[in-house]
């Protein structure tokens, strides 16, 4: 058995490669959005969303704190893109995901519909175990460690180092590694001297073999 008890999985650009197109099209979303909503030029739009990123983690986080937007206006808004158009169903990962004993969990920053259509479209609904998103993290989103707090109250894990946690964003495993969690870097362009590292999410299971059912060896994680 493994020595882990559940798997934290973020959704966006960890999936599915970043070079897929998603998130580009929900960045040019955002960037309509708060050029629209706010009445900024695009250069200042854009100055304001990065500031966001760095300072909160999300751009939602600094539009509410700061402007007040209507949250299901903005995330319906942003996340209205064809993904059908970018993402396909991934047989590779569908097996991993089958092949993994421990609870299988989306953690985002996104909100469940939106999460709910990227595992549609990549064949996987039925591989996952919980969603947790904005909603249910109450707008404590990543990398702000309340956010990794409530996730292990939703998932009912009292010890950290039981949870691999899977990532595209160094920012955003920084704190779980605080916590003693294992965390996974998912980045073809850099690895890691901090976070284990693997180039695409399929590969997750050859680095950390523990995880797959009937697996009986002692983890080195």
């Amino acid at each position: 058995m493994s020595h882990f008890s559940y798997l934290l999985l973020d959704l966006d650009d960890t999936l599915y490669p970043n070079t897929s197109g998603v998130w580009a099209a929900v960045r040019t979303r955002i960037q309509s959005f708060i050029e629209q909503r706010l009445v900024l030029s695009p250069l200042e739009a854009s100055t304001l969303r990065q500031r966001y990123l760095e300072q909160f983690g999300t751009t939602l986080t600094g539009l509410t704190l700061e402007f007040g937007v209507d949250v299901e206006d903005y995330l319906d808004y942003v996340h209205d893109v064809p993904l059908d158009t970018f993402l396909t169903a991934d047989p590779h990962l569908k097996a991993m995901l089958q092949s993994i004993q421990i609870p299988r969990i989306i953690f985002t920053n996104s909100y469940r519909p939106h999460a709910d259509r990227v595992l549609d479209c990549l064949g996987i609904g039925e591989e996952i175990d919980q969603v947790i998103d904005i909603y249910a993290l109450e707008f404590q989103n990543k990398p702000i460690k309340e956010a990794y707090y409530r996730a292990l109250e939703l998932i009912s894990a009292t010890d950290p180092s039981q949870v691999v946690f899977v990532d595209d964003r160094l920012a955003n495993l920084e704190p779980a590694a605080a916590m003693k969690m294992t965390t996974v870097l998912v980045d073809p362009d850099q690895g890691s001297q901090t976070h284990l590292h693997v180039n695409q999410i399929t590969e997750l299971t050859r680095l950390l073999p523990d995880l797959l059912n009937g697996y009986t060896g002692v983890g080195n994680a």
